[in-house]
């Protein structure tokens, strides 16, 4: 009889067991304990996970040989898409070797990472490609695994890109499974810059959004046309105009932006050319009166009539001598080339590269009710020089006075969000305005001083990319930096959001490991055997007192 009960209670609990593995298996759900809660999905990665209805893979080529400390980018990926997985079956993955797809890999825009690797005081380098690829119907994106700003050191580096996970993959989800229904106008028709210095960023602008180029110059004759034409367009980009705005032109834009119109203000306010200084050697930087100050200083910020010069710049190329028939060039710093860290949180500058800005002005903010966020600002060792002043490439020879560099972080970019008062509320209107606002609806916009932070390069007449220096391939952040703002104030969805997430990520410190290597593993041997010899001598000690 109780031979019966045991059989009956083996099977029970054999059944039991295959019953739990079956739905183990059908039912995946984790619970993240973790106190900054790393593994729980935002709402707005969940929505756009939930509305893919066809078959979407994803290629993660992080698999094969690579340093152990990258083996963490490679869990907390895994980790992730098995979250997009559970939620969504469509959405499926695999982790592909790139070892012999190299050359393939690198034609398809996705670069290669070179490591620097330090293990028992040497040094080596290991080369990966930290990339995903998603294909969706008939669109492929690339995701960035690796964070590439700059970075104190590869832990740091390592942790932003974490913490960048769910915002690249989320966004590259975002881009390839919905359709362009934003549109972005590129003003023209007060000197603004020409397509072929605009062509990197609208290039990559054009991915996401509508473009299309937008006049004024039809306000001179119909102006309530000209602003219900404006009014289609979710944002409108001013990118560094030299012509003075007419009155009828500031009200078309003042009423755009009442009407919840977002606006890109890339003004410089000073005239000061790299052309006329490498033609003749020095230059006057003079001001230039587009007659928006009082427009934008109603609106909350003032662009000042000066230069700015920072320690922490960028450098320009020039002729040093000649070998034989050969010149020879050398890269000098420009100070009136500042180079911008960002450190703050915000979603829009947090982990770029450094930003460049040429000859840029100071900004003031005021007091007027609408929120600001302070986008760009010098490093706390830069000079304010006032316009009209002289600028002289023989500048470059002199050494630097340090105490003259006391102009602590100068602002160059703000956000301003709020409900902006039109700028004509108390002045005489040029024309009348069919349903005139006085109070607009709730806005954002953004300002920078400078306008040839979105101006690329070019070369025998051919435009480079805005994110690299020419001569140097240095990277710079103004593509992404003029892309997040885009993108913050289009965003519906508050994908750029998560770019705000933190991570407390524990790594282990290299140099202490190194220095106290052998003492740990002395200990690991040691300890084991003479907790087991103690056990031993107890066991003995017991079983002969018990037994004698």
């Amino acid at each position: 009889m109780n031979l019966g009960n045991t059989y009956i209670k083996i099977i029970l609990v054999v059944v039991a067991l295959i019953i739990l593995n079956v739905i183990g298996n059908s039912v995946y759900k984790r619970f993240d304990l973790t106190k900054d809660k790393r593994y729980t999905l935002s709402n707005q990665t969940k929505e756009i996970v939930a509305s893919i209805d066809d078959p979407l893979t994803i290629k993660v080529y992080l698999q094969g040989d690579f340093p152990a400390e990258f083996k963490r980018i490679q869990l907390e990926t895994n980790q992730f898409l098995e979250e997009l997985h559970a939620l969504n079956d469509h959405i499926k993955f695999r982790f592909v070797n790139p070892v012999g797809n190299k050359k393939e890999l690198i034609k398809k825009g996705l670069q290669p990472s070179r490591l620097t690797i330090k293990e028992n005081d040497k040094v080596s380098e290991a080369v990966i490609f930290p990339w995903a690829v998603i294909n969706y119907h008939d669109k492929t994106e690339n995701v960035s695994l690796l964070n590439n700003a700059i970075a104190k050191n590869q832990e740091e580096q390592l942790q932003n890109s974490i913490e960048n996970l769910e915002y690249e993959f989320t966004n590259a989800l975002l881009k390839i499974t919905s359709e362009k229904n934003k549109k972005i106008a590129i003003l023209k028709g007060n000197g603004e810059l020409d397509d072929i210095y605009l062509f990197s960023f609208l290039k990559k602008l054009g991915e996401y959004y509508k473009l299309a180029e937008f006049t004024l110059d039809p306000v001179k004759t119909n102006p309530q046309s000209t602003l219900n034409d404006l009014l289609n367009y979710d944002l409108t980009i001013i990118a560094k105009p030299t012509q003075a705005f007419s009155e009828k032109e500031k009200l078309t834009l003042d009423q755009y932006i009442m009407n919840g119109g977002k606006t890109l203000w890339l003004i410089d306010n000073v005239v000061a050319e790299m052309d006329s200084l490498m033609v003749n050697g020095k230059t006057i930087a003079f001001n230039r009166e587009l007659n928006l100050t009082d427009m934008l200083f109603n609106y909350g910020v003032r662009i000042n009539y000066n230069i700015s010069k920072d320690r922490y710049s960028s450098s320009i190329r020039l002729a040093s001598g000649n070998t034989g028939n050969q010149t020879q060039y050398q890269d000098f710093l420009w100070h009136y080339f500042p180079l911008l860290i960002s450190n703050n949180n915000n979603p829009i500058s947090k982990n770029l590269d450094p930003i460049l800005l040429k000859f840029p002005s100071s900004m003031d903010t005021l007091e007027n009710g609408i929120a600001k966020t302070i986008l760009l600002q010098s490093s706390p060792y830069s000079k304010i020089i006032g316009t009209p002043t002289n600028v002289s490439l023989n500048e470059i020879a002199n050494q630097p006075d340090t105490k003259e560099f006391k102009d602590k972080n100068t602002i160059f970019g703000v956000l301003l969000e709020g409900k902006f008062k039109s700028s004509y509320a108390t002045r005489t209107k040029p024309f009348e305005v069919k349903n005139y606002k006085m109070q607009g609806v709730e806005n954002k916009m953004v300002v920078i001083s400078d306008g040839d932070i979105i101006a690329n390069e070019t070369y025998n007449g051919e435009p480079l990319p805005l994110n690299v220096d020419k001569w140097t391939n240095q990277p710079y952040g103004n593509t992404d930096l003029l892309l997040n703002t885009v993108q913050y104030m289009l965003d519906d969805s508050g994908v750029l959001k998560l770019r705000s997430k933190n991570l407390q990520i524990q790594f282990l410190d290299k140099e202490k490991v190194f220095q106290e290597k052998t003492f740990w593993q002395i200990f690991n041997i040691i300890l084991p055997l003479a907790i087991l010899g103690i056990f031993g001598f107890i066991f003995q000690y017991v079983r002969k007192k018990k037994y004698s």
